[in-house]
Parts: structure tokens; sequence; C-alpha cells
């Protein structure tokens, strides 16, 4: 693609060189760089991409979109100045492949829990109405069946560009995206043109980058003014209801989905039970009963959720159901973990306060015996929310064990001592045990008859983070490495 196109619709402070070059690929890493590339250079967090410029030009760079005025010595290099490079390496980025979400249906999920399953719920659902969809996300991109890991729930502008690109190469006319707060703010999302958007709920969470609440809820705001055909809120979160509120002059419609409140789409008639829970779904168009096989009531929210986005498709309640009730569970979301023994073992994600109570809350509602909670907190994030967490856990679970949980640069005791605070408010039943294995292990060699043991925080992931280091740990295997040794 000629460089011209490349930065069609860019706001340019000043351009160096030809803009009639040919451009093979766009980078925003030196060490990706390939011959006839575009480097972004980026000022981050922690490194400004400026000073690998040198760098790029010595792996292939020909063009480069800067922030600073910078002195190349080569009239070969090209050089667009410009005022926001994470604006403009979305913006390049939708040029280069042909601004894929022009041509497709993207429905975006926000919210602080609930946004992965909802994802998965909605596949599911447009896939039994005969719609190819793909899933961008916290458990990786979904195109055609093959799973491409990512590092962050929602990718870099450049990697979701050319992953939308992908799934119109697979005619693929539809993606459901996890937005984060983040991917917002960053503006990982800029030149996406959304279709839907659906609003979880929102509750304490990275506050160590947004600093208050309210930028947190503003963050995630920023989505519902970039849809152009319809927003679906829960009507029961108070910060859908504002939601609801500052968006009612758009042009869009509106869907409320809600338990509580009236809303549009909603459900009644709710049974709970360990391996699922059953519901009546009303909509204008009528009602249908709901088997899900993931229990809780948050799972009735992400049911409407999904149906929701359905409903506004025009997809028929019987097709919805199969969707809704096809779907046997997604990993590391209120997982069940076969044990062949008179207690259970659920692995879930919940690393909030506002996560954790649910989880706990829809496991109270059906044990017979002891709630035993293992879980801790991440390093270098919202300190402040440790020890909410630990007194959260400390009411809803009868045993907790305070563990590890991806310290990484901070010192896992002091992490693990932070979350203490809270849970000895309330709850005088606790262990600390740093090594999260050895947690683990602990509650499955000490568990009582009808104990339904939690892990909590890590979820899918089968990693965990130490300083720099990425090392394996799936939890799941490590449960039945446990218990087949108890066999032994």
């Amino acid at each position: 693609m000629k460089m011209k196109n490349v930065i069609k619709g860019l706001e340019v402070e000043k351009t160096y060189g030809s803009l009639e070059k040919d451009i093979k690929g766009i980078s925003y890493d030196s060490r990706k760089v390939g011959f006839d590339y575009v480097f972004v250079a980026i000022e981050g967090f922690e490194s400004d991409g400026h000073k690998y410029i040198d760098q790029a030009i010595k792996k292939g760079a020909t063009a480069l979109v800067v922030t600073k005025d910078i002195k190349i010595n080569r009239e070969d290099i090209t050089v667009i100045k410009v005022k926001d490079s994470r604006d403009s390496l979305a913006r390049i980025s939708s040029n280069f492949y042909g601004n894929p979400s022009e041509n497709m249906e993207i429905i975006g999920v926000t919210g602080t829990n609930g946004k992965t399953s909802i994802t998965y719920l909605v596949k599911s659902i447009l896939e039994k109405a005969n719609m190819g969809t793909g899933i961008i996300g916290t458990m990786g991109s979904i195109i055609d069946q093959k799973v491409f890991n990512t590092s962050n729930t929602t990718p870099e502008s450049l990697l979701i560009q050319e992953y939308l690109h992908n799934m119109l190469k697979e005619d693929i006319k539809a993606c459901v995206m996890e937005v984060s707060s983040h991917s917002l703010d960053l503006k990982r999302v800029e030149y996406c043109n959304f279709d839907i958007g659906i609003f979880t709920n929102l509750s304490r969470d990275h506050l160590d980058y947004h600093n208050t609440i309210e930028n947190y809820f503003k963050a995630k705001l920023k989505l519902f003014y970039m849809t152009n055909k319809c927003n679906i809120i829960n009507i029961d979160d108070t910060y859908g209801k504002r939601i609801i509120e500052e968006t009612k002059d758009l042009e869009v419609s509106t869907i409320t989905y809600g338990i509580v409140e009236k809303a549009i789409i909603y459900a009644t008639d709710i049974e709970y039970h360990l391996n699922g829970v059953n519901f009546k779904l009303n909509t204008p168009r009528g009602s249908v009963d709901i088997s899900l096989n993931i229990p809780g009531e948050f799972s009735v929210y992400n049911a409407l959720a999904a149906a929701s986005c359905a409903y506004y498709y025009g997809i028929g309640l019987d097709t919805i159901k199969e969707g809704l009730e096809s779907i046997k569970g997604v990993k590391g979301r209120f997982e069940i973990v076969p044990t062949n023994k008179d207690f259970s073992v659920i692995i879930d994600f919940a690393h909030t306060p506002d996560g954790l109570e649910k989880v706990l809350t829809t496991i109270r509602q059906f044990a017979e015996g002891r709630v035993v909670a293992v879980f801790g907190a991440g390093g270098n994030r919202d300190r402040t929310k440790r020890p909410i967490m630990g007194e959260t856990v400390g009411k809803y679970a009868d045993f907790i064990i305070v563990t590890s949980d991806n310290p990484r640069h901070e010192e896992p005791g002091r992490i693990v001592d932070d979350v203490i605070e809270g849970v000895k408010r309330v709850n005088k039943n606790y262990i600390k045990i740093v090594d999260r294995k050895e947690a683990i292990e602990y509650a499955i060699r000490n568990a009582k008859p009808k104990d339904i043991i939690l892990l909590a925080g890590k979820g899918h992931e089968t990693y965990t983070i130490i300083g720099d280091d990425v090392l394996p740990f799936d939890e799941r295997r490590i449960v039945l490495d446990i218990l087949k040794e108890m066999e032994n």
C-alpha cells in the first residue's frame, strides 16, 4: 500500500520525504520491524519508542511516525510528525488492513465482570443463527475456531485490525470483542466501527491506572459514544443507569436488561443449583425457558446481555435458547474440576471485591458443607483493594487460605499481609500460605465431606508472573495431580 494511503485521514503536523513509497507493514516494536515498514514511535509508560528509531531503520523501516522533532540524515526515510502516536497507530492500522470493521458487525462488551463469558455466549447464539463470529478477548482471539493468544484483554490497535482483516478473509462477518477500560483510554479501539456496545457492570478495579472509580467509569462510557446501532445496558447496575441517562440523546437505540428493575429483556422464575441455573427469558417478542450450564445470578445477567444482542438482530427465541444452552462452560469461569471425591473444587477468575462476592454468594446458595476460599491479590496493581478483597472473602467463606497471585515485582508475603488485614476484620478462620501450589494442596488434603473449595483469581491463566518471569502454573493440572497423588 502506498504511504499516502496508509496515512489517509491522519492529523499530520509535518511531513518529510516521499508519500509514494510502498509500505509492507507497520510496527510499534522496533524488534518486529521488517523491510519497508512504518515504525510508529510511541511514548509508553516504561519506554519511549523514539529511542529505538535507529534500530527500526536498521531493521528495514523506511517511514517513521513520531511526536517529537527528530533529525534523520537520509532522503529515503519518510518522517510523519503527529500530535498523538497512539491515535495515529490506530488510524494507519485500520487503513493498512482496509478498514475491516466497516464491513462487519462489531459488538463491544465492557464492564468489570462478565465480559469473557458474554463474548462466548454471543458467539454461540450468532453461530446458531448462521452468523460466522470471531472473538477478541482475555482468553485470546478466535478466528475460524483457531485461537491466537494475546497479552491484553484488548490487544493493541495494530493487532485488532489485523485480526478483523483475517476474520473477513475467512468470511467471518461478525466479531464480539472485550473492550477494556485501558483499551478505551489508550485508543486501541479507535477507528473500530462498533455496531453494538454491551455494558455488564462496574465495580472497583484498575485504580492503580485510573486513580478514581469515576475516571474508570468515564473510560468505559466512551464505548457507548462509539456505537452506531444499539447500546445494551444492565439497568440493575448503578453505573448502567448513568450510562442510560448520559446517552439518552444519542441516535442509537438502547436495550435494557436486568432482573430487579423494569427492563426490556428480563429474567423471572430463577432456580439456582450447583451445575447451572434455570430461568424464564422474557422479551417483547415472547418468553422461553432457559437451562444454563453455568450457575449463579451473574450467569443469568451474562445470558440476558447475550440474548439482548441476539434480540436486536432479530434472532428467534428458539435459536437464542439453543445458543445459550449449548455452552457447557467457559474456561476459568466457575469451572468445576472433576474430583471424584466427596468435595468439590471450583476455579474462577474473580479478582475484584465485587467478583469475589458474586462467586461466593453463588456458592453459598447450594453449599452443604464448608466454603473454603484460596485466593490472593496481584502485585503492582491497586494496593488499596487488597484488604477490601480480604474482607469480602471473610464475610462469605468459612475457611480462608490467603496465598500468592501473580506477585510480579512485589514481595509476595507483603501482598498476602495486605489481604489478611481485611480478612481478619470479619473472620478468624484463615491461614497464610504464600506458595500457591502449597495452598491448593493444603485445601485439598484437608477437605471435609461436602466442602466446596474455591480457587479464585487465576481462572483461565496457565501461568504465574514473578518478577519479569512468566512461569507455568495450571491450576487444573495441579488439582488433578494432587488428587492422583492422594489416590496413590
